[in-house]
C-alpha cells in the first residue's frame, strides 16, 4: 500500500469516528428542549404559575426531600411516567392544579428532562421551596 492509500484510508477511518460522534451527541436529548416541547404548555420556569406549578420551586422541594441527583430524576422519572397522589412532592399543587396526566415519552427524553428540572433549583424561592404563599397568591 503506497503512502496516499494509507492516507486515505486513515482519513476516511477519522471521518467516520467524527461522524459517529456527531451522531452519539445529537441523540442526547437536551432536557430544556424537552421541556420546551413537552411542559411549558403548563409548566412556567419560575413564579407566577401557568396552569401547572412553576419548575423552580419545585426543584427546591426534590432537593429537600432527595439526598442526591440520582435519587431526585429517577423519582421524577417514575412519577411522569404515572402521576401518583400518593408518591407527589407537592400534593399542595395537586389540590390546586390537579394530577397532571402520564408524560409518555422515550426514557431517554425522560431523564434528560428530569436531570435539566433538578439543576433548575434556585434559592430565590426561600429555604421552603415555594412552600410560602407568595408565589401561590399571585
Amino acid at each position: 500500500m503506497n503512502r496516499r492509500s494509507v492516507f486515505v484510508c486513515l482519513s476516511g477511518i477519522v471521518a467516520g469516528c467524527v461522524s459517529m460522534a456527531t451522531v452519539s451527541l445529537a441523540a442526547v436529548p437536551d432536557g430544556a428542549t424537552v421541556f420546551e416541547r413537552n411542559c411549558s404548555v403548563c409548566h412556567s420556569i419560575a413564579p407566577p404559575p401557568k396552569t401547572a406549578p412553576p419548575i423552580a420551586p419545585l426543584a427546591n422541594k426534590y432537593h429537600q426531600r432527595f439526598q442526591t441527583k440520582a435519587e431526585g430524576v429517577a423519582h421524577l422519572m417514575a412519577f411522569l411516567k404515572k402521576p401518583d397522589k400518593q408518591k407527589s412532592i407537592d400534593p399542595q399543587a395537586i389540590t390546586r392544579f390537579g394530577l397532571m396526566p402520564a408524560i409518555a415519552l422515550p426514557d431517554a427524553e425522560l431523564r434528560a428532562v428530569a436531570e435539566w428540572f433538578w439543576n433548575q433549583s434556585n434559592p430565590a424561592f426561600g429555604p421552603g421551596g415555594g412552600r410560602g404563599q407568595g408565589w401561590r397568591n399571585r
